[in-house]
C-alpha cells in the first residue's frame, strides 16, 4: 500500500478539537507522522483550499441487498457513497429477506468483503421479520457483527414489545434506531396533511403520526436509560419533545435528512412521486424548527435515508408509487449549501454530525484523524460549485428531486483504509 501525502489542507477533527491548516501523512492503511512515510516515493495530494475531513458516516441507508437487487446492490450503493464523500455506512435490515437474524447478518458481511469500496456495518431488525410482534435473537445479532437495531421502513407499535426490546438491546449495548410513525394516526396518508393535502386532494400523513412516537421513545428512554435514535425527523413537534427530553439529560436522539429541510410539501403539487417520502415532506413551519435544531444541538446527526426504487417503480399515480428517494450522492453538497453556507451551523458543527456524533452513537472506530486511526478520510471542496446530474450517479437508481439543483460544496477526494475510492479535484 503507497503511502500518502496531503498537503497543505485545512484540517478539521472534532474528534480532536482540531482545525488549523497542516499536512496529514498516511502509512499503511493508517495516519501517521513524517518519521514514517517514504516522503519521495509517497503519493501526493494538494490540498491547498480544501477541507481534510475524518471519513464521513452516513447512519441511515438503504442498500436493498438481498432480495432488491434491480434497485440497488452493496457495490453500487457503496461507490455512490464513496462519490458523496462517505467512507463509512450503516445499512438497514429492510431487505428481502430482512436482515433479522446471524445468517443474514453473515451475508452481508461477505458481500460487503467482495463487493463494497467503502466500510459497511450492518444492522439488524428489533423483531422477527420486521412484523413488531416478536423479538428477534439479539445476542446472536449482536455477535453477528450488528450496530444497532432497527425495523427501518415500519414501526414497532406494540408499546410492550418495544419496551422489553429496548430492555434487551441495552443488555447487548445494541442502540435502538426507530422509524417513528403511528399507523393508526398515519392511516393511509401519502403527503403531510396541510393545505396541499387538501388541494390536490390526497390522504394527509398528519405530523401528530410521528410525534406520537418520537413522545414514546422519549419515555422509554428515560425509564430503561437506554439510547433511542428517531431517524428522519420531521416536524416542529418532534424537535420540542426531542429538546425537552435531552435537556433532561435523556438518551434519546435525533437526525436530520437534507430532503426535510431543502424542500416543503409545496413540492408536491405537481405530482412528482420523487417527492413522494415518508415521513412526507412537511409545512414551512416545519422546516423553520427542524433548522432551529440542527442550529442548538437538538438534532445531532445528518444521513441521507438513501432509498433508491426502479424507475418503473415511481412512474405511476401518486398513491401507488413508493416512498424514498436516492441520496448519498447530493447529501453533503445539500446540508453545505443550506446548513454551511446560510451560516445556520459552521463547517466543524456540520463535520462533528456526519463524524463524531454517528460514531459516539453507535460506537464505531471510526470519525477522527487521530495518530493510527485508519486512514478513513474525506477531502471537501466548499466553495465547488455543481450541478446534480441523476443520470452521472453511481447508484442504480435515479429517483431524485434534485436533478438540475446547483449546488455549493462537494466531496472531492475519498480515502478509504488508505486507499483513494473516489477522486474528482477540479
Amino acid at each position: 500500500m503507497k503511502d500518502i501525502i496531503l498537503r497543505g489542507g485545512r484540517v478539521i477533527d472534532p474528534a480532536t478539537h482540531t482545525d488549523e491548516v497542516r499536512d496529514i501523512f498516511i502509512h499503511g492503511g493508517r495516519i501517521s507522522s513524517v518519521e514514517e512515510v517514504k516522503v519521495d516515493a509517497a503519493q501526493v495530494i494538494e490540498a491547498k483550499g480544501l477541507v481534510v475531513a475524518p471519513g464521513l458516516i452516513d447512519i441511515h441507508v438503504h442498500l436493498r441487498e438481498p432480495g432488491q437487487t434491480s434497485k440497488e446492490t452493496i457495490e453500487t450503493g457503496s461507490k455512490a457513497a464513496a462519490r458523496g464523500g462517505f467512507t463509512s455506512i450503516v445499512c438497514m435490515p429492510n431487505t428481502s429477506p430482512p436482515i433479522d437474524n446471524a445468517g443474514a447478518v453473515e451475508f452481508i458481511k461477505a458481500r460487503v468483503r467482495d463487493e463494497a469500496v467503502v466500510n459497511i456495518y450492518p444492522t439488524g431488525g428489533i423483531t422477527v421479520g420486521l412484523e413488531g410482534e416478536e423479538m428477534t435473537q439479539m445476542g446472536s445479532l449482536k455477535r453477528a457483527g450488528v450496530v444497532a437495531l432497527t425495523d427501518d421502513g415500519r414501526c414497532v407499535q406494540n408499546n410492550e414489545v418495544m419496551r422489553r426490546a429496548i430492555e434487551y438491546a441495552k443488555m447487548f449495548e445494541l442502540p435502538i434506531m426507530d422509524h417513528c410513525q403511528d399507523y393508526d394516526l398515519a392511516g393511509t396518508g401519502v403527503v403531510n396533511e396541510g393545505v396541499w393535502s387538501m388541494k390536490l386532494g390526497l390522504s394527509g400523513w398528519p405530523a401528530i403520526a410521528e410525534e406520537m412516537i418520537v413522545a414514546r421513545n422519549c419515555l422509554l428512554a428515560e425509564k430503561i436509560g437506554w439510547k433511542i435514535h428517531c431517524q428522519h425527523v420531521s416536524t416542529a413537534g418532534s424537535v420540542r419533545l426531542l429538546r425537552e427530553a435531552r435537556k433532561r439529560g435523556i438518551p434519546i436522539f435525533g437526525e436530520v435528512c437534507p430532503h426535510h429541510i431543502a424542500l416543503t410539501d409545496a413540492a408536491i403539487q405537481d405530482f412528482d412521486t420523487n417527492t413522494k417520502i415518508n415521513p412526507p415532506l412537511r409545512s414551512e413551519k416545519d422546516v423553520a424548527a427542524l433548522l432551529e435544531g440542527i442550529a442548538d444541538g437538538t438534532l445531532s446527526i445528518l444521513a441521507s435515508d438513501h432509498a433508491p426504487h426502479c424507475d418503473y417503480e415511481k412512474e405511476v399515480e401518486f398513491d401507488d408509487a413508493p416512498f424514498g428517494i436516492i441520496g448519498l450522492e447530493t447529501e453533503l453538497g445539500l446540508f453545505l449549501t443550506l446548513l454551511v453556507h446560510k451560516k445556520i451551523i459552521t463547517l466543524p458543527d456540520l463535520i462533528s454530525r456526519y463524524t463524531t456524533n454517528p460514531a459516539q452513537l453507535l460506537a464505531l472506530p471510526k470519525g477522527t484523524l487521530s495518530a493510527k486511526a485508519e486512514a478513513d478520510i474525506t477531502i471537501i471542496d466548499p466553495d465547488r460549485e455543481w450541478t446534480v446530474n441523476k443520470e452521472e450517479s453511481a447508484s442504480k437508481s435515479r429517483n431524485t428531486p434534485f436533478h438540475g439543483w446547483k449546488l455549493k460544496g462537494k466531496a472531492v477526494v475519498t480515502i478509504v483504509g488508505g486507499k483513494v475510492v473516489f477522486d474528482d479535484r477540479a
